[in-house]
């Protein structure tokens, strides 16, 4: 079950109304942490660009244009209340697959090409 994406208040957070429990668990987990699974298990690979930059302006805490990463380390908190911090392993390994360019951060592009093909 894909779950449905909205935004509340001034809080930018990506609250879900429902959520897989595999999803649930995967966000708990320590070390358990992959992009690919995670994009498709929220639904991010069939949505639309409009909504994949929709997600990417909320992860953008600092609205500078790119996830950086310290907004990487909390990406799961952004999803589910219980979610937890990713591990720096985990981060440098999200921020290494996300940034095509080496320059330590993902643009809104590269955001979008990266979560929609899952790579």
């Amino acid at each position: 079950m894909a779950a449905v994406l909205h935004t509340s208040g001034t809080d930018r957070c990506l609250p879900f109304q429902t959520l897989p429990i595999s999803l649930r668990q995967r966000s708990t987990a320590a070390e358990s942490f992959c992009h690919k699974k995670f994009f498709e298990m929220v639904g991010l690979k069939k949505k639309s660009q409009e909504d994949v930059k929709k997600v990417f302006h909320i992860l953008d805490k600092d609205r500078s244009g790119f996830i950086e990463e310290d907004e990487l380390k909390f990406v799961l908190k952004g999803f589910t209340p219980n979610g937890r911090d990713l591990s720096d392993k985990e981060t440098k390994t999200l921020l290494a697959a996300g940034d095509k360019d080496g320059d330590g951060k993902i643009g809104i592009d590269a955001y979008v090409c990266w979560v929609q093909k899952g790579n």
